[in-house]
């Protein structure tokens, strides 16, 4: 595995700009993953580094040495797309083999045996090795799409949303197999979603991008405790963020307009009363949705106490977030 670096890395596709000024150090063995809405940049950011995309500015270092002149097959990259892209009349088995009989591999049919077999197991498809691929669920198809990545020993993995089309339960499973994987081969990935919950669950690093720029990078913590912009607070937190004007509350520091307070940074008994006006009994927490002064809220209920719709609690900040006019973050 290498580390990869982009710098100043920008591309325009007309009058739009893709991606723009992008710096990012990939650490060796680490699993980065790009997060934004559609349009960010992400996907094209993958494809430059693969050599799929030329930058128009910039340049990509993959174990200190610059590749922006080399061919996709000389970078030693692999990539996991959103849809299957399997051989339809390959079974399985050859799907899988597909890279490692690659000339520039060169690799002994003994070899591609051993590590096929293994990452079937691992991907839970050594059933299905003798399947056309036209034949399997898309699940199954998605399993092995990841797995015609895991069976080289690439530079870098990257993955475009490679779990973006599977049911609940299989990409909950999938996350964790893939870090797993990650873990206990020492893979570099890089991983592009829109779901803040992979994001959080699976990197040890998260680049938040805006309309092609690098905003924040950190890790998943770091992110979510001290976001630079209301942008970024409002991308990771699930329930979102709740912001509210800043003299809503006592204590607000010069210059704040807006104040951000995430569902458990709200305490209850003591502060402003708001209106109960929905409860959502989730299992493992109960949700409630208040209103104050006009303002929607959400909130944790706190020692799981049970309040009903039209009942009334009294709330106040704990550990509150500020932004100015612009949305930059206020210390």
């Amino acid at each position: 595995m290498s580390e990869v670096k982009l710098s100043g890395l920008s591309k325009s596709f007309g009058a739009t700009l893709a991606v723009d000024k992008v710096t990012m150090s990939i650490p060796n063995g680490a699993f980065v993953t790009l997060l934004g809405p559609t349009g960010a940049g992400k996907t094209t950011i993958l494809r430059l580094i693969a050599g799929l995309e030329q930058p128009d500015t910039g340049d990509v270092v993959i174990s200190g040495r610059s590749v922006v002149k080399d061919t996709p097959a000389q970078r030693n990259v692999a990539m996991v797309f959103q849809q299957y892209s399997l051989y339809p009349h390959l079974s399985v088995r050859d799907n899988l083999a597909f890279p490692l009989r690659s000339p520039l591999l060169k690799t002994p049919e003994d070899l591609i045996d051993r590590k096929v077999a293994e990452v079937a197991e691992v991907l839970k498809i050594s059933h299905k090795l003798n399947n056309r691929a036209t034949n399997l669920s898309g699940g199954e198809m998605q399993r092995v799409s990841i797995g015609r990545a895991l069976v080289r020993n690439p530079s870098i993995y990257l993955m475009d949303e490679p779990l973006s089309s599977l049911d609940a339960k299989l990409r909950s499973d999938l996350r964790i197999e893939l870090k797993r994987i990650q873990e206990n081969t020492g893979a570099t990935l890089l991983y592009v979603t829109h779901d803040q919950i992979e994001a959080m669950t699976m990197a040890t690093h998260v680049g938040v991008l805006d309309q092609g720029r690098l905003v924040q990078f950190g890790s998943p913590r770091e992110i979510y405790e001290n976001p630079v912009n209301l942008y970024v607070a409002g991308r990771l937190g699930q329930p979102r963020i709740n912001v509210l004007p800043a003299d809503m509350f006592a204590g607000a520091p010069t210059g704040a307009k807006t104040i951000g307070l995430r569902p458990e940074h709200i305490s209850q008994g003591e502060g402003k009363a708001c209106d109960v006006r929905r409860v959502e009994h989730l299992g493992d927490q109960i949700r409630l949705h208040l209103s104050l002064e006009g303002h929607d809220i959400v909130t944790l209920s706190e020692n799981r106490k049970n309040y009903e719709p039209g009942d009334t609690v009294a709330i106040q900040p704990r550990k509150p977030l500020f932004f100015d006019a612009s949305g930059a973050r206020i210390a």
